[in-house]
């Protein structure tokens, strides 16, 4: 019998992993050791190599950590890495809080505008409560906020963590959530111009202007955590 059983709790546990949406985040991996090829924007114990959105050199208010995750306690605005990157994979894990609504961007230029007027972002939400989810499936978690909608539901409830993947090439980008590629798009192309047009950017000369920036984590009020923030540069 126990020949039989461990096969059959072999594929329970492949079985369960698919309904949940992909595969679990690594919950043993060291926040400060990196996979390979890749380097850690976050050490797991402290703000080194971030700032507030428009302070680079004032202490970091808003964010502490906490569990060996960066945690938005408080307001304190978006908080964006000191490095910036131009084609790039970046992976992390996201917590958001029930009811709660975050996100993050990349290809940040910091100016006098919000930084939402320039940069792209990857929509982190609490898709069962936030009121933001009734506003259109281009709001859900995954999604590019605003333009691209993720091709299928992949996010885990509040309260539990997800694994983000952003790949950016160019004009090209795509969007992963927990292992399920949920949005590819190329700026620019005629798909993305129509999108464009009948979008809030379309006011806002800068948006996806850049193709080199800083990655920043949204301050949108509430609740979120984030770890294991780590980045490969695809541009060498």
């Amino acid at each position: 019998m126990a020949i039989i059983r461990v096969p059959i709790l072999i594929c329970a546990a492949l079985v369960a992993c698919v309904l949940a949406g992909g595969p679990a985040p690594a919950a043993g991996r060291d926040a400060a050791a990196p996979r390979a090829g890749f380097v850690a924007l976050f050490d797991g114990r402290s703000t080194q190599g971030w700032h507030l959105y428009g302070r680079r050199g004032e202490p970091v208010a808003g964010w502490s950590v906490r569990d060996g995750a960066l945690v938005r306690s408080g307001a304190g605005g978006d908080l964006v890495s000191d490095a910036q990157f131009g084609d790039f994979e970046l992976r992390l894990e996201w917590k958001i809080a029930p009811g709660g609504n975050s996100g993050v961007f990349y290809r940040v230029r910091e100016n006098d505008e919000p930084v939402y007027h320039s940069a792209l972002e990857y929509q982190v939400l609490d898709d069962r409560r936030h009121p933001d989810a009734r506003n259109g499936a281009d709001r859900l978690a995954g999604a590019l906020y605003g333009l691209y909608p993720p091709a299928r539901a992949a996010a885990r409830p509040a309260g539990q963590w997800n694994a983000a993947r952003i790949v950016a090439r160019g004009d090209r980008v795509e969007h992963w959530l927990n292992g399920v590629r949920v949005a590819a798009f190329e700026i620019g192309s005629r798909d993305w111009n129509a999108r464009l047009a009948r979008s809030k950017f379309k006011d806002w000369p800068g948006f996806a202007g850049a193709r080199r920036g800083a990655i920043a984590l949204q301050d949108h009020g509430d609740e979120v955590a984030y770890r294991r923030i780590e980045i490969r540069a695809l541009d060498r």
